[in-house]
Order: structure tokens, then sequence, then C-alpha cells
């Protein structure tokens, strides 16, 4: 008998949930399909405007305004990259000091190219030309035995003479020996005496000194000639005149 409160409050539970969703199904309205809603949030818009079609074009549309990009954040370099740096700094210095290296090498081996075409050149100009007939080798062979033969001479006097007269004899027979060796030399000489004027100066002054000597030599070799060919003369008339009288 103590459950039977409980079993009704059971049984009317249901019932009055039922009743409650009746009511509310039946107080509000309901909707034919055939008719017209009258709920304006309900309205659907038709296929066809009845709105007349505007012939004028569409203003267009401005272009959205550029957002301004928000400010990054810095950048801190890590280890990695400052090595990099590193690295990349002393591989530039190797480089330049090896491309250094190469052109103080290219540029000794250039000037020594240039040094030996500038001898060979030098020594094949001294030489004289083959039409000419003068011969080097016999005639340098003869310049030494006559600097020999002065030494020789020489060997008793004092040591001025001694330095002289060697060269004397010997630059005087390569003159005799090989005029064309010793002119093409005297040349290449002057072109070295000219980049100082001071020595090329002395040399001039030298050589006009010694072209005046020879012509006094000349000159008084002549006079001398003329003075023994007068004594001479004169003595074969006499001689003719003593004859004459001596038959």
């Amino acid at each position: 008998m103590a459950f039977r409160p409980l079993l009704r409050q059971r049984t009317l539970a249901p019932a009055m949930a039922a009743a409650a969703g009746a009511g509310i199904a039946f107080s509000s309205p309901r909707i034919v399909d055939a008719e017209e809603p009258t709920d304006p949030s309900l309205n659907r818009k038709p296929i066809y405007d009845d709105t007349p079609l505007d012939t004028t074009m569409p203003s267009p549309t401005s272009p959205a305004a550029p957002s301004t990009p928000s400010s990054p954040t810095p950048y801190r370099p890590t280890p990695t990259d400052r090595l990099a740096v590193q690295i990349r700094h002393a591989r530039l210095a190797l480089y330049n000091q090896a491309t250094r290296a190469e052109d103080s090498v290219n540029a000794a081996l250039t000037s020594t190219l240039r040094l030996e075409h500038s001898f060979t050149s030098t020594i094949r100009g001294l030489a004289p030309p083959k039409e000419s007939g003068e011969r080097v080798f016999p005639g340098a062979l003869y310049v030494l035995v006559a600097s020999m033969a002065g030494s020789i001479i020489s060997r008793n006097r004092n040591i001025l003479l001694r330095a002289t007269v060697p060269a004397a004899i010997g630059l005087g027979t390569a003159y005799a020996v090989l005029p064309l060796t010793m002119r093409n030399v005297g040349d290449l000489v002057w072109t070295y005496e000219e980049r100082y004027p001071v020595l090329a100066d002395t040399h001039l002054r030298t050589k006009e000194r010694i072209a005046q000597f020879w012509e006094t030599g000349k000159a008084h070799s002549a006079m001398t000639v003329g003075m023994v060919q007068d004594k001479i003369s004169g003595t074969r008339e006499h001689l003719e005149e003593w004859v004459k009288k001596g038959k």
C-alpha cells in the first residue's frame, strides 16, 4: 500500500507531457502548401525580378588598401652563421694572396724572358753581316794575341804602361781586324752612355782629343817624311856632285 502514491505519480507524468505537446501543436497556426506564407521571414525570392534592368556599367570597386605589414622580428645570427662569415673572409684573403703570388711569378717570368730576348738580340746585332766576309772567331783570336804581345812588351815598365799598352794594342788590332764588329760595339756602348749625360760628354771629349791627336800625329808624320825626303834628296845631290868632281 505504501507504493501506490509513487505509482500514481509515474502514470500521471507521461499523460501530462502528452497533453502539453498536443496543446502546443494545436495552438500554433499551420500553413498549407497551397497558401502563401504570411511570415515575411519565409518569403523567397522569385525566379524573375520585377525591377527594370540597369544599363549603366557598375562602378569599379576600389581596391582594398594593402595592409601594413607588421614589423618583422629582428634576426639574430647563429654561431653557424658567424662561423660561415669568418670562413668566407679567410677564403677571400687566401684567394687574394694566391692571386698576388701568381701575378708576381708571372711578372718575374715575363721580365726574365724580356731580358733574355734583349740579350740575345743585342749579341746577334753585334755580329757582322755574312756578305761582309768578316769572321769573328779568327779576328778575336788575333786581338787576344796582340793584347798578350803588348803585355809582354810592357812587362818591365811602370804600372801605367802595363795597364794601357795591352789595351791600346788590342783595341787598335780589333779596329784593324774587325772593323764592322767594333763599330757595332761602339754604337751599343754609345746607346748606354746616352742615359748618363756626363759619361756621354766625357766620351765625346775623349774621342775629340784622340781624333785631334791622330790628326796631329799624321801631320807631324807627314812633315817628318817630307823633311826626311828633303834630306835624302839633298844628300843624293851632294853625292852626285862629289862623284862628278871625282871624275
